[in-house]
């Protein structure tokens, strides 16, 4: 799955992904439009889990679970009416399953502001009246198509009208999609196949100076993000110098952990922001274990065993008998898989079991 990392021209975009996807795959300039084609990267999912299990296994390698980064083109003002490169950025974000949108939290004279002035809540507001108003343009369409439908007593073209109309009613309030209280979950399904970009998850990544990540709460823009998103997004933030993590890239494990704790941090913000991505997007890890490998292997949040057997191989799904399950937890607690057996923290679970994120697992199957 994919996060499009999007935002204002200048803002950091190109120079966070760099950070994340540790590549200089994205040109970095003080000038709009320096990125007109998306860069695309796979990122390694943070999990410590995967280093305790080690220490039980001993295995030959570890295998950590990914996800895509995709490094969008700066939008502006008028986008949705084709200006800058509007229409380019609004396809490409059409075919993300989330959005990290960057804001701009730092004062820097020498990096210029298409807009003027740093002002995050304005920049967030720009970005979201185009993706609202693309929205409002997509969602007429297929609401005349869906009514044509309905004149023949098509069930879904009736029901899609329905909650259209609805959407469209939420839109002219200026809201987006993702804030909308569906009364179902047939209607959240529904919603999901119109392809709306307000409706996609977004995570705002506040992005400050280096001298204000001891205490990012003291700098006046990150407050004003984190109390406008709390009170009209159903979103959340996470703060990150995206200009210190590209620096931290091209150190080594050890030199990186030296140079953050001389700024008092314990962690990369890029740790917190792939890991609070991968949540975005609905994702989480069952883990497996053995002499050969330790690794994390993504499912989505409330699959089954046997879908999740099929994240390893169709022929597990297809064959599915039992999965054998530990809580990590209790693994590492009992400090091997035998003591973990004799503790009776084992357990057999079927076809209806809904994984759990962290739960290690052995899939009993019959090809």
């Amino acid at each position: 799955m994919q996060a499009g990392i999007v935002g204002l021209p200048n803002v950091g975009k190109s120079t966070l992904f760099n950070a994340v996807t540790r590549t200089r795959k994205a040109e970095a300039a003080n000038y709009p439009f320096c990125t007109i084609e998306p860069n695309v990267g796979v990122v390694i999912v943070p999990d410590p889990r995967l280093y305790e299990l080690t220490k039980i296994s001993h295995p030959e390698k570890v295998l950590h679970a990914t996800i895509e980064f995709v490094d969008i083109a700066g939008l502006v003002a008028g986008a949705s009416k084709g200006e800058g490169l509007g229409n380019k950025f609004l396809a490409n974000i059409r075919e993300v399953d989330a959005i990290v949108e960057v804001v701009r939290c730092f004062e820097n004279d020498d990096i210029i502001h298409n807009m003027g002035s740093i002002d995050p809540i304005r920049d967030i507001e720009v970005i979201e009246t185009e993706l609202i108003l693309a929205d409002m343009q997509s969602a007429e369409r297929q609401l005349e198509s869906n009514r044509r439908r309905a004149k023949g007593q098509d069930k879904e073209a009736i029901a899609n009208a329905a909650l259209l109309e609805k959407l469209l009613v939420h839109l002219n309030e200026g809201h987006p999609v993702n804030t909308y209280e569906f009364s179902n979950d047939d209607e959240k399904a529904r919603a999901h196949y119109f392809f709306l970009l307000t409706y996609k998850p977004t995570l705002y990544a506040c992005n400050v100076a280096e001298e204000d990540l001891a205490d990012p709460e003291a700098n006046p823009h990150v407050q004003k993000v984190r109390e406008y998103v709390s009170a009209h997004r159903n979103s959340s933030i996470c703060i990150i110098c995206s200009r210190l993590e590209e620096e931290l890239g091209d150190m080594t494990p050890e030199e990186a952990k030296e140079y953050l704790a001389d700024l008092g941090l314990d962690d990369s913000g890029v740790s917190q922001l792939i890991t609070a991505t991968y949540d975005l997007l609905g994702l989480q890890s069952f883990l497996t274990e053995g002499p050969t490998e330790v690794r994390a292997w993504t499912f989505k949040k409330g699959m089954k065993a046997p879908q999740c057997a099929g994240v390893i191989h169709t022929d597990f799904e297809h064959g599915f008998i039992k999965a054998e399950v530990v809580a990590y937890k209790d693994l590492v607690a009992a400090g091997s898989v035998a003591k973990a057996r004799e503790q009776g923290k084992y357990r057999i679970e079927g076809k209806e079991y809904i994984m759990q994120d962290g739960d290690v697992v052995h899939f009993r199957f019959n090809v």
